[in-house]
């Protein structure tokens, strides 16, 4: 599985109606590192009116892994509306905590949704991204006539050489993305005619 998630750490701010939202989105794999992920926002805005936030762990879309919260705000006027646009906005593996410094002004609940959830989609539209791939890991055992031919075909299965020794048979152990292994093995069988060995590596 491969899917689009941030490449670094990106922050935007903006100013609505006097209160200043400062938006900082991060990468998160796991839940564990969005909670930390919140965590160091609050530490680093500890004097804010609110940090509210929201995540989704996992590929674009989808449900199992997510979080949101308030953090103050009225009911449903802030981690959700910012958990929709991550929802939405084709990235994985994404967290996000909008900070808010009050200046006086009340947004009223409609307000403060299309301020939250407009400060992610600024953040996103800016945000640097790049791709996670999920790799599989094979070891190879080929008869050195089709090294050479081996070697030919892994660059079309994206597939990297980790390590290889020279016995009495050649072993390759090559990394690349699981959705991909399948294709490779049946390649080799084809290349070796059914004379290699593939197993998933250690």
């Amino acid at each position: 599985m491969r899917y689009p998630v941030p490449a670094a750490p990106h922050r935007v701010s903006d100013t609505i109606q006097r209160s200043r939202f400062i938006t900082t989105v991060e990468r998160v794999a796991t839940v564990a590192e969005a909670e930390d992920f919140v965590r160091r926002m609050k530490a680093e805005f500890p004097d804010a009116t609110h940090n509210c936030w929201a995540y989704v762990v996992g590929p674009p879309g989808s449900t199992g892994r997510v979080g949101m919260s308030d953090d103050g705000e009225p009911h449903n006027t802030a981690g959700r509306p910012m958990l929709t646009v991550l929802l939405h906005s084709g990235i994985g593996d994404v967290a996000a905590v909008v900070t808010r410094y009050f200046g006086g002004t009340k947004l009223g609940t409609g307000g403060l949704v299309r301020a939250y959830s407009g400060c992610v989609q600024q953040a996103l539209a800016e945000l640097p991204r790049t791709e996670r791939v999920e790799l599989a890991r094979l070891r190879m055992e080929v008869d050195h006539a089709t090294v050479s031919g081996l070697q030919r075909i892994l660059p079309e299965y994206e597939a990297a050489v980790e390590a290889q020794e020279w016995g009495a048979m050649a072993t390759f152990v090559v990394s690349l993305p699981a959705s991909r292994a399948d294709e490779l093995r049946i390649a080799v069988a084809n290349l070796t005619r059914g004379r290699a060995t593939v197993a998933d590596a250690e």
